[in-house]
């Protein structure tokens, strides 16, 4: 029988292994010795990643869609998961888009990935929700399924992809970075807040401090 805690792992394996991709892609040193082409691989592959472990955080963990009678804390739950997976997918559209502009001309790149505003503002409202769930933890369909390092580690992470985005934006007179140091800045931190939430997610997962799913 597949239990809850089995499937946290694989939720938490997915946004850790993603972070790490994510951490890696946005130091300049990696993607110096890579090139733009292997430096936007590794972000769209960390995306996938994000989107896969997305998924299994609203679809496959044991979160039910809320209905009527539902509690706050079981609608901010819900819609933090779905609006993230929401954002994991605007970001596998934009490092996608980064990665085929490198392939086709990988000398006009200037830089392995340009963060998704979208993406990164669905993100911050889902660490927001996340937080907000939190609080009211005790109406949740498990009481563990929202912990506050888990969830405030991942807003962090959020405000911090919102600054990488920020840091992103072209500048029309110039045509460059409005502030490549904020883009990799931002998303090193926030990528790095990510993984350390997931492992602390997947320590409490092989502690035993979840339910077996009881839905079947």
């Amino acid at each position: 029988m597949t239990t809850l805690a089995t499937r946290v792992r694989r939720e938490s394996w997915g946004f850790a292994a993603g972070s790490v991709l994510f951490l890696v892609g946005a130091l300049p040193a990696y993607a110096n010795a890579v090139g733009p082409v292997a430096d936007a691989a590794t972000f769209a592959a960390g995306a996938v990643l994000f989107t896969l472990a997305a998924f299994i955080q609203l679809a496959v963990s044991g979160r039910r869609p809320p209905r009527r009678a539902s509690t706050l804390a079981a609608w901010w739950d819900w819609m933090s998961a779905a609006i993230q997976l929401l954002g994991t997918l605007l970001f596998n559209v934009s490092t996608i888009a980064v990665l085929m502009a490198a392939l086709r001309d990988p000398d006009r790149l200037t830089a392995g990935w340009i963060p998704d505003v979208w993406g990164s503002a669905c993100f911050l409202i889902a660490g927001i929700l996340a937080v907000m769930a939190a609080r009211r933890r005790h109406e949740l369909w498990d009481v563990r399924a929202r912990t506050w390092h888990g969830t405030l580690l991942n807003l962090v992470g959020s405000v911090a992809f919102g600054v990488a985005a920020v840091g992103a934006w072209v500048v029309p007179d110039t045509g460059e970075l409005f502030s490549e140091r904020w883009m990799n800045v931002g998303t090193a931190f926030g990528a790095l807040c990510f993984l350390i939430a997931a492992v602390l997610a997947r320590r409490a997962a092989d502690a035993g401090n979840t339910r077996p799913d009881a839905g079947g």
